[in-house]
């Protein structure tokens, strides 16, 4: 991910003041959308930082509204009936938890459908949800938006694909440019005639139109939808893939055209129910497979990401002022967990400055890391001790964080697991490692340890508790207590340094600042 560095300031450092200490932010916490699929009606509940909100709730009903679509030009009875009962509940749930008026868009289905304005009305009617239809260039925009929520900054070509559509948008400096919309959801492409040729054959014809449309797209292609991730989670199977978190799962052309012939060549219920796949979404993963190696084929992408935000998150960004979007995810994420979890919140900070001088020349990509341990170094104190060190590895790896590619999960979740243990071996994780290289594992392993020290020097979320210098070249260490820090410097506290330092492979001393 690549996220600017801000504009420091004097009291908050490189990394800005917390966006939740703004009224202005924390008004969109406890948002409710709902995403009227081609094939799924979803809602979503945010809550937590409003740059990064959790998923306060998340629920989804296949419905399949846009099936036989393309025979009957209406939408699909049962598939309507479902829907309208999805909607009902959503509404009384959101009523429940005391929410503000969910936000509901309909995509494909209802736009194409000539039965749609009277789906509308009816939901209208039933449930009071007003729906707001969008067309296929809005749809890619907000798909487009969704992304941009997790990756500030990226760049590339966005492929949503729903059942009855599949959309393509181009963003760059974090804006969206171009984009165009096509009839390539897979639960129209059941119905074009001709068997798999005159299906693939068809794919052609559209997509190479598309190309034309779009112009070259060699950079990163992000996938979007339902069956994207199921054909990800395909490809981690024939991998083996250790981690089974697919937002921003990597993934190289090489790799899904294989992945593409294993699908192929693999008996489709054994692979469904290996991968956790649903019925329903695994009947349409051979033609959006077909629309992948195309689309791959077509605009030679340089390499492939899944994105698990689309256009629910992309509906809350519309919402966000600027000031908020030019904000990093996991920085936010993680100063709010401090704010809701931590003992002393407003010492990750401390902490920060703290331990920062052991990674002077390290880039921003890195430093991010070391600020996002600092602020959760110390949220899961309630864990049982036994397991602490291992419940900051999971939360660090499986969390809902945006912002980090699967490498910077794993450096993460090693440091916190050395804030609490000095060895990382006789876990359950230990499989995980190999995702993050040696050196990666090495500096996890002395941020970790620096976080453990630091931590008993831990009274006040903005008091002085000395400073550390680090000369690599000499390999020596220097700790600077403040007097005012000595009585905190015990037995416990001194096993922790010396700890620091044999990772270090560093001599170290330790002076005391005159008063």
């Amino acid at each position: 991910m690549d996220v600017t560095p801000e504009p420091a300031t004097a009291e908050w450092g490189p990394f800005g003041r917390p966006i939740f200490d703004d009224p202005g932010a924390r008004a969109l916490s406890r948002v409710g959308v709902v995403d009227v699929g081609s094939n799924s009606v979803r809602m979503v509940i945010f809550d937590g930082a409003a740059r990064s909100p959790a998923y306060f709730y998340n629920e989804k009903i296949m419905c399949a509204l846009g099936a036989g679509l393309s025979e009957t030009g209406r939408l699909n009875p049962e598939g309507r009936v479902r829907a309208l009962s999805a909607l009902r509940r959503f509404q009384h749930l959101a009523k429940g938890m005391g929410m503000p008026p969910l936000s509901v868009v309909a995509t494909a289905a209802v736009r194409d459908a000539s039965d749609g304005q009277e789906f509308c009305e009816e939901v209208l009617r039933e449930t009071g949800l007003k729906i707001h239809v969008i067309d296929g260039q809005e749809e890619a925009r907000l798909s487009a938006q969704g992304v941009l929520l997790g990756w500030p900054g990226a760049y590339g070509l966005i492929c949503d694909i729903g059942g009855s559509s599949m959309e393509l948008a181009e963003i760059h400096d974090g804006q969206v440019g171009k984009r165009v919309t096509s009839s390539l959801g897979p639960l129209k492409l059941r119905d074009i005639p001709g068997g798999r040729r005159g299906r693939k054959a068809h794919i052609t014809e559209v997509i190479q139109d598309l190309h034309e449309q779009m112009g070259q797209q060699r950079d990163r292609l992000f996938l979007v939808g339902g069956s994207w991730r199921a054909i990800a989670r395909v490809d981690m199977e024939r991998r083996g893939y250790p981690m089974r978190v697919l937002h921003e799962y990597r993934m190289s052309a090489q790799s899904v055209r294989d992945t593409l012939r294993f699908i192929e060549t693999s008996d489709l219920e054994e692979l469904r129910a290996a991968c956790g796949i649903s019925s329903a979404r695994m009947s349409l993963v051979p033609f959006a497979a077909d629309v992948l190696s195309r689309l791959i084929k077509t605009f030679k992408p340089k390499d492939i990401a899944v994105s698990s935000y689309g256009i629910r998150e992309g509906l809350l960004y519309e919402q966000m002022p600027d000031r908020l979007r030019n904000r990093d995810p996991l920085i936010e994420a993680c100063r709010f967990a401090e704010m809701k979890d931590a003992r002393i919140p407003g010492f990750g900070r401390t902490l920060y400055d703290f331990v920062s001088p052991l990674f002077r020349a390290s880039p921003h990509t890195k430093m991010r890391l070391v600020k996002a341990a600092c602020l959760l170094h110390d949220v899961s104190w309630r864990a049982h001790p036994d397991y602490r060190a291992e419940v900051c590895f999971d939360n660090a790896t499986r969390a809902n964080l945006g912002g980090l590619k699967h490498s910077e999960r794993v450096f993460l979740g090693l440091a916190l697991l050395h804030r609490y243990r000095n060895k990382r071996q006789g876990t359950a994780f230990e499989h995980l490692y190999e995702l993050l290289d040696e050196r990666g594992r090495k500096e996890a392993e002395i941020l970790g340890k620096a976080m453990r020290f630091g931590a008993m020097l831990m009274v006040s979320k903005s008091g002085d508790i000395g400073k550390l210098t680090w000369q690599p070249r000499k390999k020596h260490l220097h700790l600077e207590l403040p007097k005012e820090a000595e009585p905190l410097f015990g037995e416990v506290a001194e096993s922790r340094l010396s700890s620091l330092a044999r990772s270090l492979e560093a001599e170290v001393t330790v002076k005391l600042r005159k008063p």
